[in-house]
């Protein structure tokens, strides 16, 4: 167990391969115990059943982790069709079973393209979401269940990948809060037979779409080798890279981080702006009001 003083200040973005069979906050704690960092979180929960990229922030970059919680998602998924259970993936327990129909890939992927788009979705019960206060996982459990008022959602892309006669997978790029088990259940209704998730992988948080990422035993070795884990810390403004650059001179800079606001040489823009010393160190995200730039979020400077 890492000692109280141990812990330091680390800044950046780690992509985390999450292992299957643990929770996000597990994966989360097991990476900030490994670099020793002060302050960390994450940026979108994953199921345990789930596998695959999980960022995580540390230190300032926990600052903008808002903005990739906001970020499409994209996705792997294997569906059971003929099984329905309680939970709407394998690890739940079977509600009704039913013959699964004969499908060509044409008659399938018709039935998928009626999902892409913008969709209504009802959460599922086992899910974090509060309704009155209360976590709806919470009340699953107690064998409760409660009226969830669906929620829109878009579907951006939904690519057959396999298919045999009762599982097909499929690649799923989707706007955040898309729950993947009820997409798969929902198709199951379509089809007539009802369906489940048997595996989830996630392959992309945008900007990071399919990246190279690390795995939990891979940092736990190279710790006890006694290597330096911080080459894989991304910069963090890797994440705002959608967003516009803006430099700033040392007089205009100064007066940001005192909250001035500013008339710069750029020509003002609507929404958040990257900004950046002339040296390159990224500062944080400012906004124009009219011809004005403020600060939106600054970054800690040393």
């Amino acid at each position: 167990m890492q000692q109280k003083g141990k812990f330091r200040e680390v800044d950046g973005i780690v992509l985390l391969d999450k292992p299957g069979g643990i929770t996000s906050n597990s994966a989360l704690q097991q990476t900030r115990s490994i670099f020793r960092a002060k302050k960390a979180g994450h940026t979108g929960s994953l199921d345990p059943l789930a596998t695959g990229l999980l960022p995580i922030c540390f230190g300032e970059a926990t600052k903008m982790s808002g903005y990739l919680l906001d970020a499409h998602k994209h996705y792997r998924a294997t569906c059971k069709l003929g099984v329905r259970t309680n939970t709407g993936d394998s690890e739940g327990e079977v509600l009704a079973t039913a013959k699964v129909p004969g499908l060509s890939v044409e008659e399938l992927e018709q039935i998928l393209a009626g999902f892409v788009g913008k969709i209504m979705q009802v959460p599922p019960m086992y899910s974090a979401i509060s309704i009155d206060g209360q976590r709806l996982y919470k009340l699953a459990r107690a064998g409760k269940e409660v009226d969830r008022p669906a929620r829109e959602v878009e579907i951006l892309k939904l690519q057959l990948l396999e298919q045999t006669a009762e599982d097909f997978v499929v690649d799923v790029s989707c706007s955040k809060g898309t729950y993947i088990r009820t997409l798969l259940e929902d198709i199951g209704k379509a089809i007539g037979c009802g369906a489940h998730m048997t595996a989830l992988r996630r392959t992309g948080v945008s900007p990071f779409i399919n990246p190279d990422m690390v795995t939990i035993d891979q940092l736990d070795d190279e710790r006890d080798a006694g290597k330096d884990l911080l080459v894989h810390l991304v910069p963090l403004d890797r994440a705002l890279n959608h967003l516009p650059e803006l430099t700033l001179n040392a007089e205009h800079a100064l007066k940001i981080t005192q909250g001035q606001q500013v008339k710069t040489d750029h020509e003002p823009c609507d929404g958040l702006s990257r900004l950046y010393r002339e040296n390159g160190e990224f500062m944080g995200l400012g906004e124009y009001s009219g011809e004005l730039l403020k600060a939106k979020r600054l970054l800690r400077t040393n």
